[in-house]
This record gives C-alpha cells, sequence and structure tokens, in this order.
C-alpha cells in the first residue's frame, strides 16, 4: 500500500506543524535538513519515532498546538519507565470518536444496541475510546469499567445488553462464570468487540462458543488515539483500518524496510489528521500484515492481518530465541487442550529452565499429554520444557489483560 499524494500532502502539513513546535521529531527533521517529502522515496526516508522518544518528552512534550486547545490527555497503559503522555484536541477527540463509531458499524452494531464496557476508564484510552464511539452511533452505553464481575452479570441480565466490549481474558472469565452460574438463558448477548491483547484462535472459539456471540478484533494504540483505528468485518478476512486517518507500513524489524504487501513485519503509523501529538512513521513493535485485494465486503479500506505477536517480545532461554506465539501455535495442535496456558521462565542451578502450563478436562491422560507437548516444543523449537497439564480453571483469569510469559530471572 504505497502513500498517495493526499496523504503525502498531509504528512508535508504534519511536518510543518513539528517543526514548528520544534518537538523531539521536529528537530530531528531539522538535523536531517527535511522541510517536505514530494515522493514515495522521500517519505520512506523519514526517521522513524519509537516509544522512548514519546517518554523522553515527558510530560507534554509532544504538543504541537497552543496548550489552550488540547482539552484531554491520556496515558500508556505500560508499567515500566515513565509514562507515555499524549495530548488530544477536541477535533482529536472527534476523529478517534468518529473512527471508533465506524468500527462499530462495521461489526454490524446499530443505534440499537446495548454495549456494555468493560474495558478501564481513566487515563488508559480503552474505555472512554469504547464509549465515544458508542455515543457517536446513538446505542446505549453500559459504562461498566474493568472488574466487580457479579455487578456485570446483573447488568448483562437486567439491561439486556447485546455487545460486549472487553479484553479476550476479561471475556473469556465472563463466559466462564455464565457457564458455572446456569445462566446462559439469561443473557441477550450477541456479539463482543475485543481489544487490547493478542489471542488466539483457540481461546476465541471458547468465548464465541461458550457465549454464542459473534467476535470482532479491534485494533489500536494509545499512541495513535487509542482503539479503534481498525477492526475486522463479518467476513473476518482481516481487520480494516482508516487510511483517511493513519498512514499504515509493514516493515522488516531488522532493517526497517518495507516489506513487499502479503509478508509479515512490524507495523509502522504515520497520523494523517491529528493536531495534540501527530506522529510520523512510530515504530508499534505489533506483528502483522497487509492483506492485498479487495475484502468480500466490498470496503475500500484497506485490511491488516490479526495481530501475531510484537517484535520485541523475544525471549531466550539455553541460547534459542523464540517468541511467545510460537509456544501457543504449538499447544493448539493438541485439541485436547484448552485456550489457557502459562509460560514460566526460571534461572535455577545455573541454568535457565522454562515451565509451561497449561488447562485441560480430567478426561484425558496428563502425563502423556505432558510428553507429547515437551516432544513438540523440542522438535520445533529445540529445547525441551517442563510441561505440566493441569485442570480446567487452575491457572489465573484476569479482569485486564492475562500474563501468559514471566520471567524469573529478573525478578
Amino acid at each position: 500500500m504505497q502513500i498517495n499524494e493526499k496523504q503525502l500532502s498531509q504528512v508535508n502539513h504534519q511536518i510543518g506543524r513539528l517543526l514548528a513546535a520544534d518537538n523531539f521529531y521536529g528537530r530531528r527533521l531539522k538535523e536531517a535538513g527535511v522541510s517536505h517529502v514530494d515522493t514515495v522515496e522521500e517519505f520512506l526516508n523519514l526517521p522513524f519515532s519509537e516509544k522512548q522518544d514519546l517518554r523522553d518528552a515527558y510530560p507534554l512534550g509532544l504538543m504541537t498546538c497552543r496548550e489552550e486547545e488540547i482539552v484531554r490527555i491520556h496515558s500508556s497503559s505500560g508499567t515500566t519507565g515513565l509514562p507515555v503522555i499524549i495530548p488530544y484536541t477536541a477535533k482529536d477527540v472527534d476523529d478517534w470518536g468518529e473512527m471508533f463509531k465506524r468500527c462499530y458499524m462495521f461489526a454490524g452494531i446499530t443505534e440499537k444496541d446495548r454495549i456494555q464496557i468493560t474495558p478501564g476508564y481513566g487515563l488508559w484510552t480503552a474505555g472512554i475510546g469504547f464509549q465515544n464511539g458508542c455515543e457517536k452511533l446513538g446505542a446505549m452505553a453500559i459504562p461498566m469499567g474493568p472488574g466487580n464481575t457479579e455487578k456485570q452479570l446483573q447488568m448483562m441480565m437486567d439491561l439486556r445488553s447485546t455487545v460486549i466490549c472487553a479484553t479476550s481474558s476479561y471475556a473469556l472469565l465472563l463466559a466462564e462464570e455464565i457457564e458455572k452460574r446456569g445462566i446462559r438463558d439469561r443473557i441477550h448477548l450477541k456479539k463482543g468487540v475485543i481489544g487490547s491483547e493478542r489471542w488466539g484462535e483457540k481461546m476465541r472459539k471458547r468465548i464465541s462458543s461458550e457465549l454464542g456471540i459473534e467476535l470482532y478484533d479491534i485494533y489500536g494504540l494509545t499512541e495513535i488515539y487509542g482503539p479503534g483505528i481498525g477492526i475486522n468485518c463479518k467476513y473476518d478476512q482481516g481487520m480494516h483500518y482508516w487510511d483517511d486517518y493513519i498512514y499504515l507500513e509493514i516493515i522488516d524489524p531488522e532493517t526497517g524496510k518495507n516489506v513487499p504487501d502479503g509478508e509479515w513485519g512490524e507495523i509502522v503509523i504515520t497520523t494523517l489528521v491529528k493536531e495534540g501529538a501527530p506522529l510520523i512513521r512510530f515504530r508499534t513493535h505489533d506483528l502483522s500484515r497487509i492483506i492485498p485485494g479487495e475484502c468480500p465486503c466490498g470496503s475500500h479500506f484497506p485490511r491488516i492481518d490479526v495481530i501475531s505477536g510484537r517484535s520485541d517480545d523475544m525471549v531466550k532461554i539455553k541460547g534459542v530465541n523464540f517468541f511467545p506465539r510460537q509456544i501457543e501455535e504449538i499447544l493448539a495442535l493438541f485439541p485436547e487442550l484448552s485456550s489457557e496456558y502459562q509460560i514460566r521462565i526460571s534461572h535455577l542451578d545455573g541454568k535457565d529452565t522454562m515451565r509451561i502450563y497449561v488447562e485441560a478436562s480430567g478426561s484425558y491422560d496428563f502425563k502423556s499429554l505432558q510428553k507429547s507437548v515437551a516432544d513438540a516444543v523440542k522438535s520445533r523449537i529445540g529445547f525441551t520444557p517442563l510441561v505440566y497439564v493441569v485442570e480446567l480453571g487452575f491457572l489465573p483469569r484476569s479482569e485486564k489483560k492475562t500474563k501468559r510469559v514471566i520471567d524469573e530471572r529478573f525478578a
């Protein structure tokens, strides 16, 4: 997906604003002698921006407009280092709401729906983003926020919620609670809009089956408005993203060069119309690919595949590099296993050890399963983990995001 003339014009407008603001990226452009770009090649030579750049700008060094124009700030949910503070103008908030409204519409959600919103509110972008789009759509917002599962289920039944917005972890927890309490016939959910964490096909099928709903992947990140910059449609052949608001590239994480459409790499995003804190060529570290061709739905909005992981979540153990998603892919080969797993890495007696905990029902031979999984990991990745198959419900459930990899070597 090459950048087009209109998008280049929008980039040049942002370059002018960044230079005038003299923030980190404006200074970077000055050092490079760049005041505008005329071609695709010139755009691709623009420097990247990174999360550390945004941390270094703490607290309000990203602003490219007068402070009086800022109506809201949000912050990334990261737990390490300084937080990233993103300022929004009234237009930014409105644009974000329009994108989110579009997401709901692509999921077939209408003003007649009752949307129960469980992600967190406050500095995090999730809850208020889901609500902003809901109100733009004209649907009924039920702004629950996270946790208090008892109250969530009560509201879900009494208000006859038709849409649940949640992390995949909390959607699974709710599905299990509904099953445990035998109240599925009192639940009126039809659709789920799920975001904030990567989730596999096995988990998707469990949630969809246990709640009896259609599921939609929503994409976004605080640095780029928040959730709502992309979603899959009913044909579920990738997520449409809104190229009238953002320009999206896929690069090779090692070389920084664009890869051909259809090849996997790291998502890089440029905000085309953002006022409060525009970003050019921001490296998200999310891994996906541009899906070429037209979607069966007929939409002209381009598509990316569901997020497969992050380029910066690689783990090294016993001299072998691997990504957590590789373990998930192996576990998915065993129909006897549930969607829930946990990886714990520790350093004992002078050597690294990896333990994999994965759930299964008690109707299977756990010892045999453990050996089969360990052998599969050894065959595919190159080392033998300790595998523990445990009863369904043994692993912790989360009301937010599930921490699946715990590296105790650096605790």
